[in-house]
């Protein structure tokens, strides 16, 4: 199976977009807000990338539960790991306070429920593992109709299941969703079924070569899109924050589609190698957000709200210590394997 390299290409942006939510603030400048409302674009696009690779390994090993639990498996040895990781990190920030430790670490632990640690991804101060646990879900649930070739029912099922979802979102104003909507269900499996339906499914994996400037148009139109049906109801509607909109979907199914379209686009470019660990970046980007602001606490700058430019160089060093410690990570992995063999 040849390498996608575009998805790779659109993951380099993809896991930047995400840095860049997590860093930048929430309002701000005209600047802020549209880089904020584009950003939104990226776990969609990490959930169709990951649905579609998995689709394609469906179809390779016959639809196998083998590489099903071998895949999933690891999706959770990920999870665990760095929840641990992080769960250390928090109780050794409180221990460090030493504020009524003992109260403390009870209050952590009551956080730590079966619900979030198992299904949300939360209760440590790694907000961003939900990913992981949507995605095992998701997954999970994409394989049993899969299996049964019963995979043109999910996809209008979770896009139901999308669309209610929004109403946990913005669209609480209209009405509002009494359960979290940024799980598996409403949010990972629309996007992980999609883009296993595409490749279970070469005739849409493959479609009729489009212009690449007919793809950029669409492109910005979609953020056009996004950034206006933010705008309106943040603004004009007054509605709650959101972490994704119905324009959404019209911005990452472009998007990958492109990568479908050109799939050696980006090919050998410094964009496509970060991109492909992505899931790294990801994981591990938090930790030094979390560091970074230990230390400009230290000397005495609480926030870099509007400090656009200040705000910039943040995130770039985020994002660029955070590639090259996971690289790191990888390159002593394989040596230690190597050395053991």
């Amino acid at each position: 199976m040849e390498r996608n390299e575009a998805i790779d290409y659109i993951k380099f942006f993809a896991i930047l977009a995400v840095v860049i939510i997590h860093t930048f603030p929430i309002d701000g400048e005209v600047v802020l807000f549209i880089l904020d409302n584009f950003a939104r674009f990226a776990v969609p696009f990490f959930f169709t990338a990951s649905g579609y690779l998995f689709g394609l390994k469906m179809l390779t090993t016959k639809y196998s539960w083998t590489y099903t639990f071998k895949y999933i498996f690891k999706l959770i040895k990920i999870y665990v790991c760095w929840f641990i990781f992080y769960a250390l990190y928090d109780l050794f920030i409180i221990y460090e306070k030493g504020e009524n430790v003992t109260k403390e670490i009870s209050s952590y632990f009551e956080k730590l429920t079966l619900k979030n640690v198992f299904y949300y991804g939360e209760g440590t101060s790694a907000y961003q593992l939900w990913f992981l646990t949507a995605l095992i879900w998701s997954t999970l649930i994409v394989y049993m109709f899969v299996k049964v070739k019963k995979l043109y029912m999910l996809l209008p099922i979770s896009f139901l299941l999308y669309i209610a979802g929004l109403f946990g979102q913005s669209y609480a104003l209209f009405y509002k969703v009494s359960v979290s909507t940024r799980d598996a269900l409403f949010f990972g499996l629309f996007y992980t079924t999609l883009g296993c339906f595409f490749a279970l499914h070469p005739s849409l994996s493959a479609p009729r070569p489009i212009s690449s400037s007919i793809y950029r148009a669409f492109f910005f139109l979609f953020i056009l899109l996004q950034a206006a049906e933010a705008y309106v109801l943040r603004y004009v509607l007054h509605a709650p924050f959101g972490e994704y909109f119905l324009s959404t979907f019209f911005l990452t199914f472009c998007l990958f589609s492109f990568a479908l379209s050109y799939p050696h686009y980006g090919r050998g470019s410094l964009f496509a190698k970060i991109g492909a660990n992505a899931l790294g970046i990801y994981v591990i980007h938090v930790f030094f957000i979390r560091i970074l602001d230990f230390l400009l606490k230290m000397i005495g700058i609480e926030s870099l709200e509007g400090h656009l430019l200040l705000n910039i160089v943040y995130t770039l060093f985020i994002f660029v210590f955070s590639y090259m410690t996971y690289a790191g990570l990888q390159k002593t992995k394989k040596a230690v394997n190597l050395k053991n063999s």
